[in-house]
């Protein structure tokens, strides 16, 4: 007798939390939670986000797991803040200071320096990364003591312009960058160059692919949505302390974007019914209309206002790769 496949824990709940994260919070410990308000049978974060930081971070929950690459690819925005003065162990607020100055650059010196940061640059992420070095996170060697050498690599900057100069010692700028960008780095490296060293103070992500600031879900309003849906407790389980759980999810889900949301710079294919259940059976459908491309690397279509699947066009017909059962 074949043996039964273990039935996932949760619900086959599918979408986007767009999370506005407090600093303090880890993405990693940000995703659990996110899973547990949710009572979701999968979830994952796309792209990490400093506990230092604060800001976007997408969470995917079921579903739309699949369609984390999309988002990890896309340009991410930062607005953060510079110290000059100092450089720290971290490039940020967390470690001691490594190196000091009285220097303080002007305005026109730093116009003049931001031409080069932008394009592709080579970068060195901070000591204190993700990176790994013979199998091992950079940060775990550097909180070890252990000093290790980072070979730089190529990065994209599109922009890098300055928002606001609150004093002397201090510069807010805003970045749009493409993936492995280290703004830590940027603030190192521009305070080197200028001579008086510095260092990010504050940080926050504003846009990561094509998800925007007015995406953005706070944790005040996720736990209000939970609220909503909480059981009623009789006096007996409230006298012996039982937690109310939630049970009602109307609330919390329609603070969900759809799964397809991840797929905005893709082209959509929409479909009828019976060719939706051709492509969810995984074979490829015939478009129509003058507009339907011939070709096309990826694209993504839906059905009856919901994600299909993720595939490409050939010769005027969509192939699927992937597809999509559960709720978009």
């Amino acid at each position: 007798m074949a043996r039964r496949g273990k039935t996932p824990k949760g619900r086959p709940v599918s979408g986007w939390v767009i999370l506005d994260k407090p600093v303090g919070m880890g993405s990693t410990d940000a995703v659990a939670k996110m899973k547990w308000l949710f009572f979701a049978q999968k979830a994952g974060h796309a792209g990490t986000l400093d506990p230092l930081a604060s800001g976007m971070l997408p969470i995917a929950l079921g579903d739309a797991t699949k369609t984390v690459p999309f988002v990890m690819d896309g340009t991410k925005t930062y607005r953060f803040t510079v110290r000059w003065g100092a450089e720290t162990t971290t490039d940020d607020t967390e470690g001691p200071v490594t190196n000091a100055s009285d220097l303080r650059p002007t305005r026109e010196a730093l116009e003049a320096l931001l031409t080069r940061y932008r394009g592709e640059i080579s970068q060195v992420p901070p000591q204190f990364s993700a990176i790994k070095i013979e199998g091992e996170r950079a940060y775990d060697l550097a909180r070890a003591g252990e000093t290790v050498e980072i070979a730089a690599r190529p990065v994209t900057i599109h922009r890098l312009d300055i928002v606001a100069e609150p004093d002397a010692a201090t510069t807010v700028f805003e970045a749009e960058c493409g993936k492995g960008t280290y703004v830590r780095s940027i603030a190192r490296d521009l305070g080197r160059d200028l001579g008086c060293f510095g260092h990010v103070v504050d940080l926050r992500r504003v846009q990561v692919g094509g998800f925007t600031e007015d995406d953005l879900v706070t944790l005040d309003e996720l736990m209000d949505a939970a609220d909503e849906g909480l059981e009623e407790l009789s006096e007996e389980q409230q006298a012996s302390g039982a937690r109310a759980r939630v049970v009602r999810f109307e609330a919390l889900d329609r603070l969900l974007l759809g799964t397809e949301a991840a797929l905005s710079d893709l082209y959509e294919v929409p479909l009828s019914e019976d060719q939706a259940g051709r492509v969810l059976s995984g074979n490829p459908v015939l478009l129509r209309g003058r507009d339907a491309p011939a070709f096309c690397e990826e694209a993504y279509a839906t059905g009856h206002g919901r994600l299909v699947a993720i595939g490409s066009i050939e010769q005027g017909s969509f192939h699927p790769k992937r597809v999509f059962g559960g709720r978009g």
